[in-house]
């Protein structure tokens, strides 16, 4: 298999796991320290089996590690460099954001224009300033 064909594999694995809200704010509260699941439960509002699935599926892919202490589980990163990365791709965010904004602003802008360039002499008159006629 060519490499470029087998990192993309990869990295396409990697951003599918990373696809869900819920796995991209593990990642987050995890960014610093480790983490239980009662305390991601708790944080993502979301049942201790839901929060149980994400965190199976992401160990899986070797995205976070588990250290058992008594009856507790905790979770880290396996790469810490993980949150930063995601932290970067919010500038696609802020990007589109603003592309969104300006479009707005561009917008409103041509509106006020175009209301402004109308002549009154050019508007139709609203139908009840028409005369009927009588037969």
């Amino acid at each position: 298999m060519p490499a470029r064909h087998l990192v993309a594999k990869e990295l396409s694995k990697l951003l599918s796991v990373l696809s869900h809200p819920h796995r991209i704010r593990i990642v987050e509260e995890l960014r610093h320290e480790e983490r239980d699941v009662n305390f991601l439960e708790e944080i993502l509002g979301i049942s201790h089996a839901r929060v149980s699935q994400h965190l199976a599926l992401m160990r899986s892919h070797r995205l976070v590690l588990e250290r058992r202490q008594g009856r507790r589980v905790f979770y880290r990163l396996f790469q810490p460099d993980l949150a930063a990365w995601l932290i970067q791709g919010l500038q696609f965010i802020e990007g589109e954001l603003a592309a969104t904004q300006d479009m707005h602003e561009a917008v409103q802008q041509v509106k006020e224009l175009w209301s402004e360039s109308a002549s009154p002499s050019s508007k139709t008159p609203p139908l009840s300033a028409k005369k009927t006629i009588k037969e």
